[in-house]
């Protein structure tokens, strides 16, 4: 048996240095086989799914929540920490981690068969668990849906000068986006799209993917970029209702291939003390049932194939994820960032 801190302590430490929402129960890892997870991810996201796991196995999870510094937190508690599990969303995120040193490599047949190459990391050191497509929100009393740009890179045709908002360049969403680019195309083509959306903005930068499409609603711009779920998110919202009733979901392509796709996704730590329990819940998260439970819950893509579903995503349109591999994308996130400076796009 390990000699650790009980997971509990660490949660309230945690709780204090980080700012973060700690879900634990007062015998958390008392019991040495349950599973401890570091989440970036609110708790309301992926409880459900943790209840499920324990009511299937009898196996506890704890949680602590933060947003930001958890992996600092597991470079300095070492070989000491008691998380099993980091959970996080977008790629750079996940890939920070693995480079951080933080996490370990699993292979297993399920996590290998179930999940497609492009979402895990060559050597299995993070594995997506939901799939969540970047996508063009247009308004629908101002942009047929024939004019609709079918490809990202049509955003940086003059016809859309000054109908086009956004957030922040530097966001991670926006910058996964901008590396898929580099990746695709090159730098230097890259810089010129993203010249290209900067100039057709309708204003500064700002807010959130939900912002954007208030702003459509209110004539400010046509289209926008945001993550899918948002839509489902904005028709259960009663005052963001008449946003989502204003526009309709386009599915762009880039590079000639599909949407471009970021993650939600899982890597094991490096120091944990429950590793069989840990890869146990790995392998359950992305069985059908959590699968299915994520799509319905959280309005994003199952990352195993054959999954059904939410009926909203059906609703919205077929999806056609670019097969690009995220970790080829992620080596670029460090030029997108500097783009996004170079050209003064939040300027």
């Amino acid at each position: 048996m390990l000699n650790r801190s009980c997971f509990l302590a660490a949660a309230g430490l945690a709780a204090l240095t980080l700012g973060a929402t700690a879900i634990a129960n007062e015998q958390a890892a008392v019991n040495p086989g349950e599973v401890n997870v570091y989440s970036y991810r609110q708790p309301f996201l992926i409880q459900p799914m943790f209840d499920a796991f324990t009511r299937e196995t009898g196996v506890k999870v704890n949680v602590v929540f933060a947003k930001k510094g958890l992996v600092e937190r597991l470079k300095q508690e070492g070989r000491n920490s008691p998380a099993d599990l980091i959970f996080t969303v977008d790629i750079g995120r996940l890939n920070d981690a693995y480079e951080s040193g933080v996490t370990d490599a699993v292979e297993t047949d399920h996590l290998t068969s179930a999940i497609p190459a492009a979402f895990r990391q060559t050597d299995g050191h993070w594995y997506g668990l939901t799939k969540r497509a970047r996508i063009v929100y247009a308004s629908k009393d101002r942009v047929a849906p024939e004019d609709a740009p079918k490809a990202y890179e049509e955003l940086a045709d003059p016809k859309w000068a000054g109908r086009i908002c956004t957030r922040a360049g530097n966001h991670v969403y926006q910058i996964a986006l901008t590396a898929a680019m580099i990746a695709h195309h090159g730098e230097a083509k890259a810089e010129e799209w993203l010249r290209g959306i900067k100039s057709n903005l309708a204003r500064k930068p700002q807010g959130n993917d939900r912002a954007q499409v208030k702003a459509i609603n209110e004539g400010e711009c046509d289209i926008s970029l945001g993550n899918n779920y948002y839509f489902g998110k904005m028709l259960q919202n009663e005052e963001q209702f008449a946003w989502a009733q204003s526009v309709y979901p386009v599915f762009p392509s880039i590079g000639g291939k599909g949407t471009h796709v970021n993650i939600s996704g899982m890597a094991l730590t490096k120091a944990s003390p429950n590793r069989d329990n840990g890869i146990r819940l790995m392998e359950f998260l992305t069985g059908d049932l959590a699968q299915q439970m994520y799509s319905e819950q959280n309005f994003e893509y199952p990352i195993v194939a054959g999954v059904p579903q939410a009926g909203l995503l059906r609703s919205m349109g077929d999806m056609h994820p670019d097969d690009l591999p995220l970790d080829r994308i992620a080596a670029y996130r460090a030029d997108a960032f500097k783009l996004v400076d170079k050209v003064g796009y939040n300027d």
